[in-house]
């Protein structure tokens, strides 16, 4: 297995992951290619894809805005699950945060992902009981 900094020639195999995954909110504009190739282009160091065989067997996106990060869309795909990716992935994107400067980093979690909050639980992410996620759509 292969750990490499994601491009947008990963889009089609990235979205196919995403959406077999579940677990994944994803949105027609912010998920679209364009939305993933402007995401890769303001974050060109911190989105990786795990690739065994020629074949996408995970990925994570992460970007910041100087100061925090947000992570997003860590997957692996099912045959790949129980090996380790998911966490080396997820130690990547850190590492590579990081490297940049970034000492805190964030995530969001569907409440009902009991096998996604678990991992994340994991790697060392806890959960904030005194924040209340919002969000606004703009266009």
């Amino acid at each position: 297995m292969t750990i490499r900094e994601m491009t947008i020639d990963d889009y089609e195999a990235a979205c196919a992951l995403w959406q077999e995954c579940g677990g994944i909110g994803l949105s027609a504009q912010d998920d679209s290619c364009d939305g993933i190739r402007r995401f890769l282009a303001r974050n060109p160091r911190t989105c990786f894809v795990a690739e065994q065989d020629g074949t996408i067997a995970g990925t994570i996106l992460c970007g910041h805005d100087g100061r925090r990060a947000h992570i997003y869309h860590a997957a692996v795909g099912t045959p790949f699950r129980r090996q380790g990716i998911g966490r080396a992935l997820a130690e990547r994107a850190c590492a590579a945060l990081a490297g940049e400067g970034i000492t805190k980093a964030a995530l969001v979690a569907f409440a009902d992902n009991a096998d996604g909050n678990a991992f994340w639980e994991s790697c060392g992410f806890s959960v904030r009981d005194d924040l209340t996620y919002r969000d606004r759509v703009l266009r």
